[in-house]
């Protein structure tokens, strides 16, 4: 397995650089960054979108640790560190992966990682097996707070804002609007079934109602086809064509 790939938030700069030791001392860790607060990971993460680990203190000004972890890709860990205890059941309330409470000597820390080390195994060792069956019915995505399920048959489109995606659903009025980018979802959609047509969209073959020069139409959207697409999705239409 590749290393964990891993970020520090402490305001404490103590505490930041004791942990910055454990995680250089680990070999099955990473380092990607290390930030005085939240807001400056968040400035990273925009550019480090495949962090898996983040070691976040819950107590940070103008954004806590626990605030920041909502606002993660679904794929990442968290685990909280802090010195007060009280924090430990709000840290399991959004699926930390684990808490250590201050000071934590190395074996405490290599505890945690070790299970971080675990968990993304088991993940791995998911995704190979996944068949494409298993792979075509539906996932999650955090959005608003909640892990909203998405089933593959009821995505009209994709539309892809800079971090952000919107889902757009059959029957569904309002878009699903999550942190991710389009590559990242386009990588784990089927390509027997969804298709990117142009830099910030992605339609689900089947819904596909007509091509109206370089437009598709599907319901009442029409979305632009990009040139650089064109061929690949001409292809497809032409294998279908009586």
């Amino acid at each position: 397995m590749k290393k964990i790939s891993c970020l520090i938030a402490d305001d404490e700069p103590m505490a930041l650089n004791l942990i910055e030791s454990y995680v250089l001392k680990t070999p099955f860790l990473e380092l990607k960054a290390k930030c005085n607060n939240a807001i400056e990971a968040m400035e990273v993460l925009q550019e480090h979108k495949d962090i898996d680990l983040f070691f976040l203190d819950i107590q940070m000004p103008d954004l806590s640790g626990l605030e920041f972890s909502k606002l993660l890709p679904q794929n990442s860990k968290v685990i909280f560190t802090t010195a007060f205890d009280q924090y430990a059941i709000d840290g399991y309330k959004v699926n930390a992966l684990d808490y250590l409470q201050k000071p934590f000597d190395y074996n405490e820390f290599l505890n945690s990682a070790t299970k971080a080390r675990n968990y993304f195994e088991s993940q791995q060792s998911v995704s190979v097996g996944k068949t494409a069956e298993k792979r075509t019915a539906f996932f999650f995505v955090k959005s608003e707070y909640k892990q909203i399920k998405i089933n593959f048959s009821e995505i009209l489109y994709i539309e892809g804002l800079k971090d952000y995606v919107k889902i757009f659903l059959k029957d569904h009025p309002k878009p699903v609007l999550t942190l991710m980018s389009l590559k990242k979802l386009e990588e784990e959609l089927p390509s027997e079934n969804f298709m990117r047509i142009h830099r910030s969209y992605i339609i689900t073959l089947d819904k596909i109602e007509a091509i109206e020069r370089n437009h598709i139409v599907i319901g009442n959207e029409q979305i632009a086809i990009a040139p650089n697409y064109k061929d690949a999705l001409m292809d497809y239409i032409g294998g279908r064509s009586l």
